[in-house]
């Protein structure tokens, strides 16, 4: 068995394997992974849930989640933003972040279990999905946030969106060139994407308020090197709450598990692992006994937002933020930079 993420004092093993259990729960028999009992499921935080079961050994629960995406796919590649857990719609919206994301949580499988027959198995899954996502670029080459049912698309592009995205697109170039279809142009794509998150951030909707639009260009490679560290540090002061946390957003007292993980994986990939390491001790206010995780919490109140709440993406983005500090997987990888070109 792959080894397991442990970090002394802060998540060890097997509180790892409990947080797991605690995802796995909730899987439904079809294999979806809604965000709490009886709540809704979203493509990709599924996705994210899958791949913490994967680093966690729950390889068979990960591949029953894949199925369920398998089993869900519209055909021309896409997914509705939101199902409920009878398989219904509910919300008739297609995002092109949402649908990209199956290609980082198959190449993270990969790297995980070296199956090279369920690559082959859900590669047609990727294709569709990464080549829709293609469709509804603009001409600078960023990617539309979204479109209606009746196919009129939003006229903007996000950045976390278009960073997130760029990172699924090289994960699916890899699983081309694994399988010996390469698709150069999606790294290209890729690439002009990256490009454009680095540089020219005015050409996306202004979320400054988000903390994911602060974080995400480094966590997805978009923004690498010495310019990552000092993107981070740029606003570490508006978005961190020394002990606690990250918040949501930048105006009000809410820290919310996922947001802090996910920048602590932003930090591991930067290389300052002692920052990394202590936002993923600070998610520990977050936990439950059963290895679970409050979505959020209010200071100085300590109100528990949504109300009573807690959701398999923040237990799974915890287990992700632990990997990539210890690269105890093989698919911790795919969250760290990419060579210098």
């Amino acid at each position: 068995m792959t080894a397991l993420p442990h970090l002394d004092g802060v998540l060890s093993a097997d509180e790892v394997v409990q947080s797991a259990e605690s995802i796995a729960a909730l899987q439904l028999d079809t294999g979806m992974i809604p965000w709490f009992v009886d709540g809704h499921c979203d493509p990709w935080n599924h996705v994210e849930t899958a791949m913490a079961l994967d680093v966690a050994g729950f390889h068979r629960e990960a591949e029953r989640a894949y199925e369920w995406l398998v089993d869900m796919q519209r055909p021309d590649g896409s997914w509705w933003n939101y199902y409920l857990p009878d398989g219904s719609v509910e919300e008739a919206k297609l995002d092109t972040n949402v649908c990209a994301y199956i290609a980082t949580g198959v190449w993270h499988h990969w790297l995980c279990t070296w199956d090279r027959g369920f690559v082959d198995h859900l590669w047609p899954t990727v294709e569709r999905a990464l080549e829709w996502v293609l469709g509804m670029r603009t001409e600078a080459g960023t990617a539309l946030w979204a479109r209606t049912e009746d196919a009129r698309p939003w006229d903007y592009a996000l950045l976390t969106g278009s960073s997130s995205i760029q990172h699924a697109l090289r994960c699916g170039a890899q699983l081309a060139q694994l399988i010996n279809e390469p698709r150069p142009e999606w790294l290209a794509a890729a690439d002009r994407m990256a490009y454009m998150v680095a540089h020219h951030p005015e050409a996306f909707e202004p979320k400054e308020r988000w903390a994911m639009d602060w974080y995400y260009p480094v966590l997805t490679g978009a923004v690498r090197g010495e310019q990552a560290k000092a993107h981070l540090a740029d606003k570490w002061d508006v978005f961190a709450m020394e002990g606690k946390g990250i918040r949501c957003v930048s105006d009000e007292p809410w820290i919310t598990a996922s947001e802090t993980a996910e920048a602590s994986i932003a930090y591991a990939t930067s290389g300052d692992l002692s920052t990394a390491t202590d936002l993923l001790l600070w998610t520990r206010s977050h936990r439950l006994d059963d290895g679970s995780y409050w979505t959020g919490i209010v200071y100085p109140t300590l109100e528990r937002f949504p109300f009573g709440e807690t959701s398999a993406y923040t237990a799974a983005a915890v287990i992700l933020a632990a990997d990539a500090i210890t690269g105890a997987s093989p698919a911790s990888a795919v969250f760290t930079p990419r060579p210098q070109d």
